[in-house]
């Protein structure tokens, strides 16, 4: 095993290197005032890494392409930093997402709602409005917090099946792909994906609003199950479930942790794109890599890094499109950190033996194209209140440079779009 000599442990000591970049990115932008923006965005494909703070973007990136590469979603023009907190310090994914969604702080659980439980529009609500088309892209459950916070207004995120049929009544998303069929089927009808599966025998059939995938198809939705059929698929509305809960199996290192989606996120993101920018009006589409949040949970960065690879080939698609198509708009951020996530040197002295931190070292990880390795401690398994990067490329990109609250995202979207409330 190779150590981090130790000029390259002032490289991959993450939190202090990354602040000054990215601080110095910010302060050679701000000459382009937020006010810029020239003409209007058409298209808008919006890329969270839940959970996904600078430390797992530089372990992906040092994993990935080594220490002088840039991944697709760091190549871009314009960084910002994003203050993440909800009503408390410390979000979730469904305050966070409601305040890019919708432009306000709320509490933590509620979608589309604000503080006093108050419905707010989103601004897919607005794009719809606008005659554009929308997408919700997911490794999770397509109905779980961040994807519903675009198309839905319930007081608890735990209400899945009443957000399915919000999506399909009263947001009209056009394109819906991802995990969660088993808030779309009531109780004793397994759908494509049999009850109990045996990696997660808690997973099983229960919605609360009927058979909610035969409605879907009686509103003009074509619905798919696995990658074949995905591929076949056209028409503008479509809906496809891969997955009974999330894509993925989420338990530590060693432990049945499998990430290995029916449908890959990448795949599923050029399916989207393709079905929506039919709409010569544009497209307002969210795509959201969950794994990097729930295996941080899980202490868990082999997979934390590989979902997150999975992110950056889907960030790749969408830049591709932007460039045959510059009015659009691609932005990479995160709803908030997960883990207290941060990258060492290899060293024989492990100081989580001390008590204090709550894992003990993961890894080592090669640092590609280098005969190097890092390491990755944890604080917690939980969420943190660290700030989030942003990074943005196309149509009024320069807009999301700065230091600013999660708010903003809404406002500065729609900005770019040209909306007014």
């Amino acid at each position: 095993m190779k150590r981090i000599s130790k000029g390259m442990k002032s490289a991959v000591a993450v939190t202090a290197v990354a602040a000054v970049a990215i601080t110095s990115t910010i302060a050679a932008q701000t000459s382009t005032p937020a006010n810029a923006a020239s003409s209007q965005t058409k298209n808008v494909i919006l890329f969270v890494g839940d959970g996904m703070g600078t430390a797992q973007r530089d372990a992906i990136r040092l994993a990935t392409v080594g220490e002088n590469g840039k991944l697709a979603m760091d190549a871009m023009p314009f960084v910002g930093l994003i203050h993440t907190s909800s009503t408390t310090p410390v979000t979730d994914s469904a305050a966070s997402a409601t305040a890019y969604a919708s432009g306000v702080k709320t509490y933590n659980g509620a979608i589309g709602m604000d503080a006093n439980k108050k419905s707010v529009k989103t601004i897919m609500e607005y794009a719809k409005a606008a005659g554009k088309s929308t997408g919700v892209v997911t490794t999770s459950q397509v109905t779980d917090a961040t994807g519903a916070a675009f198309g839905a207004h319930v007081e608890d995120r735990s209400q899945q099946s009443d957000i399915a049929l919000q999506y399909l009544s009263k947001s009209k998303i056009d394109v819906i792909l991802g995990g969660g069929e088993d808030f779309w089927y009531p109780a004793g009808d397994p759908g494509k994906f049999k009850d109990e599966p045996a990696e997660d025998p808690s997973e099983k059939s229960k919605g609360t609003q009927g058979n909610l995938v035969n409605k879907a198809k009686a509103m003009g939705y074509n619905f798919v199950s696995n990658g074949t059929e995905l591929s076949k698929a056209k028409g503008g509305k479509l809906l496809g479930l891969f997955a009974n809960e999330e894509m993925f199996q989420q338990r530590p290192e060693g432990q049945g942790d499998i990430y290995n989606p029916v449908v890959s996120l990448p795949d599923m993101t050029k399916k989207a794109i393709d079905t929506l920018a039919a709409n010569k009006k544009g497209f307002f589409l969210m795509v959201e890599e969950e794994g990097t949040d729930e295996f941080a949970h899980s202490n868990n960065a082999k997979m934390t890094i590989k979902a997150g690879q999975q992110l950056d080939r889907s960030v790749q698609i969408a830049k591709d499109f932007a460039k045959k198509n510059p009015d659009t708009l691609v932005l990479v951020l995160a709803d908030h950190e997960t883990g207290g996530f941060s990258i060492e040197e290899v060293d024989a002295k492990d100081e989580s033996t001390d008590g204090v931190t709550i894992s003990s070292e993961d890894g080592p990880f090669a640092i590609a194209n280098s005969k190097l390795n890092f390491v990755v401690d944890w604080t917690t398994s939980g969420h943190t209140a660290v700030d989030v990067p942003v990074t943005a490329t196309g149509k009024n990109a320069e807009l999301f440079s700065g230091v600013f609250e999660n708010t903003e995202i809404f406002t500065k979207l729609m900005q770019s779009l040209g909306f007014k409330k």
